[in-house]
């Protein structure tokens, strides 16, 4: 039986770099836009096989939560077409991310294949600090882009968060961190981080919310509520016979369907605080679910506190389940029949991988979801004027309280007053405050 320490020291020497020099083989092929993105797929895939040969330690050592492991990788020629020919990929506290997706109730196969099967999708989204996002081709993962900064505070916090899921069981709305990856390409580093996505894979959402509990400048701006106009333009349908034309409305309907899929990614704007009062909304929840999420939250927003992090948001979705039904009625009713033909898939859907993996148990009624799957949603209880599911979590909980946000903190003071309800306060303050605006959004 390995011991801890030959485990943490296969994962993760601090001195040696492994060097592979690949020749023609079989092996997947990562194919992305992005060669970025192929690197991720190809790290993922090589982690998790090598993580499968290492025997789960009885419990975490505290050199767990300092480790890595390194590859360098040259003349990738197998695979040149999408994968830069030189690249290193580093992955942090290995063992300890293996076992929160374990605790997340997260499988390691499916995970990888979630992130390897097709090329994670661009997201229209930015976070803080120009940070970019992209979903797995599923839609159950969020890859985003993070500062070192970021990295250095989430090896700060990682132990305590760690020992904060195994008390709470993974029931949580803190954000489910699955792993942290660092990518250099031509020398230039971008670090990563997957965590789960709040919203589901299945159920659209039409209107999202990023709040703070705050009122100063907490509305979403103009031209984030101005949808883009589309350059595109389909096909349109020549002189012919009527098999020709046919195959035109064909190929124009799918332009249309995808087109609108890109425009309701695009038209999607955050609205804030401000906007979710002005607009008169409210969380209709029934008054067991509210006693769990508030008391979920209450044990959060307390950890966060302890931790002097603050200037997180609780991210709320709406799903409205008579507009999804509409929406799909009118969708079968503009696809034409096809009678006898293929071609053999639907958009996006990458030929090598189940096309229904995540729907295959059983099928699910309109506004139903998977809980395993969809672990932030909420139904809106009987006596609700809409029928709506409820997607909500804790993000962006990174930022440290720091002699910058100090000195943030003093000059809003000074701008806004002493009583304004700005966003930068000290971690009790902003804990405090967060919890109380959630509980007077509930209903």
């Amino acid at each position: 039986m390995a011991t801890a320490s030959s485990i943490a020291a296969s994962i993760a020497s601090k001195t040696k770099t492994k060097k592979k020099h690949f020749v023609a083989q079989k092996v997947k092929l990562f194919r992305a836009s992005d060669p970025l993105l192929s690197v991720l797929m190809w790290g993922v895939n090589h982690s998790i096989n090598e993580l499968s040969h290492i025997q789960i330690p009885i419990m975490l050592m505290p050199d767990d939560f300092k480790a890595y492991s390194k590859i360098k990788v040259d003349n990738h020629l197998f695979n040149k077409e999408n994968m830069p020919s030189h690249f290193k990929f580093k992955e942090y506290c290995p063992l300890v991310f293996r076992n929160l997706r374990e605790r997340f109730g997260i499988d390691d196969q499916e995970f990888s294949n979630s992130l390897t099967r097709s090329a994670p999708l661009n997201s229209e989204a930015q976070g803080r600090s120009g940070a970019r996002f992209h979903t797995s081709y599923d839609k159950r993962y969020v890859i985003k882009t993070i500062s070192s900064e970021d990295v250095a505070e989430m090896h700060n916090i990682l132990k305590k968060y760690h020992q904060f899921i195994v008390e709470c069981h993974g029931n949580t709305l803190l954000p489910q961190f699955l792993g942290m990856y660092r990518l250099t390409v031509d020398g230039d580093a971008t670090y990563m981080i997957v965590t789960r996505n709040v919203f589901s894979h299945r159920l659209s959402v039409y209107k999202k919310y990023d709040l703070k509990g705050s009122t100063v400048a907490r509305e979403a701006s103009d031209k984030e509520k101005q949808p883009p106009q589309p350059e595109d333009v389909p096909p349109r349908a020549k002189s012919g016979n009527v098999q020709q034309r046919l195959q035109t409305l064909r190929i124009a309907t799918r332009f249309y369907c995808a087109m609108k899929h890109v425009r309701d990614a695009k038209e999607l704007p955050t609205y804030k605080d401000n906007d979710f009062i002005n607009d008169g909304q409210k969380i209709h929840i029934d008054g067991e679910n509210k006693k769990m999420f508030l008391e979920k939250l209450r044990k959060d927003v307390e950890f966060l506190a302890q931790l002097k992090l603050m200037d997180y948001s609780l991210l709320v979705g709406i799903h409205d389940v008579e507009r999804a039904e509409q929406e799909e009625v009118e969708s079968e009713d503009n696809e034409p029949e096809e009678e006898g033909e293929s071609d053999g898939g639907g958009i996006g859907t990458p030929p090598d991988s189940p096309s229904n993996t995540l729907d295959s148990t059983k099928p699910l009624s309109p506004g139903e979801f998977d809980p395993t799957i969809d672990v932030y949603a909420i139904k809106s209880h009987d006596g609700a004027s809409r029928k709506e599911v409820y997607f909500m979590a804790i993000i962006d909980i990174l930022q440290h309280y720091d002699a910058k946000k100090k000195a943030a903190h003093a000059a809003k003071t000074v701008k806004h007053g002493a009583g304004a309800e700005i966003s930068t306060v000290n971690p009790e303050q902003y804990s405090k405050r967060f919890y109380d605006f959630i509980t007077t959004i509930l209903s």
